[in-house]
């Protein structure tokens, strides 16, 4: 299987405090992976590093072969690699279908797209996005 994240001697600071020491990653086309732990474990630490949000930072991380070192946070959204924040944050008085345009810009993720993966959200297209269930909020955020 092909190699899509790899992360490699992952180290973090918080002004000269090191909070990550030495993380390792290796995600292939298809896997699933799940971080764990209690706060203050590194788990967001990890997650701001990778999406190029962590101020100051060592180590390798690559995506699908390609370094994502020195790369801006909008330029890494762009390879396809995002956060959705836990607090979802939707546009509640917008229906699904307005949420999802609302951001939505050209490019390979269009609403059929989203829908494909999420067809619940083009059930629910036209509803109220307040009135989803948490779930059907996080879906819609993740399509967004």
């Amino acid at each position: 299987m092909k190699t899509l994240l790899d992360i490699e001697n992952l180290k973090a600071w918080y002004g000269l405090s090191q909070v990550l020491f030495g993380v390792d990653l290796t995600l292939r086309e298809g896997q699933v992976a799940a971080m764990l732990g209690r706060k203050g474990m590194g788990k967001s630490t990890t997650i701001n590093a990778i999406c190029g949000m962590q101020d100051r930072w060592s180590g390798q991380i690559a995506f699908d072969g390609k370094s994502l070192i020195g790369m801006p946070s909008y330029a890494i959204a762009r390879k396809g690699i995002g956060l959705v924040p836990e607090g979802r944050r939707v546009f509640g008085n917008l229906s699904v279908v307005e949420n999802l345009t609302a951001a939505a810009t050209k490019g390979y993720w269009d609403l059929s797209r989203v829908y494909s993966y999420f067809p619940r959200l083009k059930e629910r297209r036209g509803q109220s996005a307040v009135t989803l269930s948490g779930g059907e909020q996080q879906m819609l955020v993740i399509g967004r």
